[in-house]
């Protein structure tokens, strides 16, 4: 498990696949936020790989969240789309309702950082999110993610299309970060 001040991130278990349907992708408006496609219901038993991973599948890397202090399930982490020749990758999270506000978020971030360029050894990680997702900015910069640029009316989102702001870090920075 790759842990942080509150968070750790691990495989996912059999037993989360129930709380991340319900939790999170049966929440139609939470869904059509985070993906890049329209939602859709997904039946229970599903074998969908955004809930029970692939492991053939060398450019995504999904885990469950899970708070250190109790062990309880808290979410999902993805590291996805990655490039092993250009030594880069994007990195999301969805945190479960009950976990919101609680500093999980920057955590996560955190660690993914840390997987990303110390046991990845990767180069660079970009981040792509809503422009009003205050909660998922704040994470990123707080971690050093710098703002990139907006893309603008580029996330079809419930019957309208909205801005998407691209942050990204470089290893080098989050060294220089890590070290201050």
């Amino acid at each position: 498990m790759l842990k942080g001040a509150k968070v750790g991130l691990r495989a996912r278990h059999e037993e989360d696949i129930p709380v991340l349907l319900t939790e999170l992708y049966d929440d139609v408006v939470n869904g059509s936020r985070a993906e890049g496609s329209p939602w859709r219901p997904l039946l229970p038993g599903t074998k969908d790989p955004r809930l029970v991973g692939d492991d053939s599948n060398d450019e995504c890397v999904r885990f469950s969240v899970v708070e250190l202090a109790g062990g309880s399930l808290v979410g999902t982490a993805t590291f996805w789309g990655i490039d092993p020749h250009n030594r880069s990758a994007h990195i999301g999270l969805g945190l479960l309702p009950e976990a919101r506000g609680k500093g999980y978020g920057t955590d996560v971030v955190a660690v993914l950082c840390h997987y990303g360029f110390v046991v990845r050894g990767l180069h660079r990680l970009q981040i792509e999110t809503l422009a009003d997702n205050t909660a998922m900015l704040r994470s990123a910069e707080r971690n050093g993610f710098v703002r990139e640029g907006v893309l603008r009316s580029s996330a079809w989102v419930m019957g309208e299309f909205l801005d998407q702001v691209l942050l990204g870090l470089l290893a080098q920075e989050w060294q220089q970060d890590r070290g201050a």
